[in-house]
């Protein structure tokens, strides 16, 4: 049984040092995030944007539909784009996603096999606009991204949906990961709380060291019965490099990066989020603020990406190094 679910107690959570929303906000996130770079990641071309200027690798974008008047362009956008998906600039918690993975005979077909139109289509982006989804409410524009095609590595670990990877980053250290695989339940999108499993991936090694779904621990997934704790994610290094550059190319001392593996252009930048939940400390077991606190006590020493990657690999590792 792991101390997780030994010690449920605000006291005892707090012994453990798990970290919570009010101490998130008000040390981390208005401590080290300056409001005025919020923009940047709140705006998910923007990050496109200041990624691509820092040689970040990211999704291609196919196109943007700005105004109520170009909906109906999002036919011909997409007529030589297999697969693709639509979203918000500013959405949040992964609402307004729209994912299609093909298009046959003017319909086109989300990972569950459920086809849409072009009036779908319009109806859907007409909605973004409107701010359906976005933060506050407000009206939006809409991105058109190239789908991610994901490493076959990691078939069966996800079910309809492209499995994600997010890293904190604190002060361009990693401090803690964990893996998001979609499930039936989460709609095939990677959000933990719309029912997606949270995998907690040890630094040193990128290995599984636990899962969770609805914050219950589990070991199977629940739609492939893929055995979880064989996960591995390859290519760690370079995902951890990746993810860890982040602090220089936004500015933001405590972020979320979200990674993925596309099968042909490896690990790279899906996007950014400078108010990370804290559902990582469940899918990992433990706390984030030891490690946030050990970060804090090397003061303003300066590392390169690389030596910052090593540091948080030795510290913060679970499993041993392998040969």
């Amino acid at each position: 049984m792991w101390l997780w679910e030994r010690y449920t107690s605000p006291f005892k959570l707090g012994s453990l040092g798990i970290m919570g929303m009010n101490q998130r906000n008000v040390n981390y996130i208005g401590r080290y995030n300056p409001r005025s770079l919020y923009p940047l990641v709140d705006n998910k071309l923007k990050t496109k944007h200041i990624a691509v200027a820092a040689g970040v690798t990211v999704p291609k974008l196919i196109g943007t539909i700005t105004q109520q008047h170009e909906v109906g362009k999002i036919a011909e956008m997409v007529k030589d784009w297999p697969g693709f998906c639509i979203k918000p600039a500013r959405g949040s918690g992964g609402k307004g996603i729209l994912v299609i993975v093909r298009q046959e005979d003017g319909q086109y077909f989300k990972p569950n096999g459920s086809p849409s139109s072009a009036a779908d289509l319009e109806r859907h982006i007409s909605n973004i606009l409107a701010g359906l989804f976005s933060l506050g409410g407000k009206p939006d524009f809409v991105m058109v991204e190239d789908l991610i095609h994901f490493d076959n590595v990691f078939d069966g670990y996800s079910f309809e949906g492209v499995p994600d990877t997010r890293v904190i980053i604190f002060k361009g250290f990693p401090v803690m990961s964990m893996m998001r695989l979609s499930t039936a339940a989460s709609d095939g999108k990677a959000n933990l709380h719309q029912g997606a499993v949270g995998v907690g991936i040890c630094l040193r090694t990128g290995r599984a060291v636990r899962a969770v779904q609805y914050n219950e621990p589990i070991r199977y997934h629940p739609d492939t019965n893929k055995d979880l704790f064989e996960l591995e994610v390859p290519h760690w290094l370079k995902l951890l490099n990746l993810a860890a550059s982040c602090y220089e190319m936004s500015g933001l001392g405590y972020i979320g990066t979200d990674m993925v593996l596309d099968k042909k252009r490896g690990p790279m930048l899906l996007e950014l989020n400078a108010r990370p939940g804290l559902s990582i400390q469940i899918a990992n077991a433990a706390g984030l603020l030891p490690r946030l606190r050990q970060i804090e006590k090397l003061g303003n020493v300066k590392m390169s990406v690389d030596e910052r990657v090593a540091y948080a690999m030795e510290h913060f590792g679970v499993f041993p190094a392998r040969d």
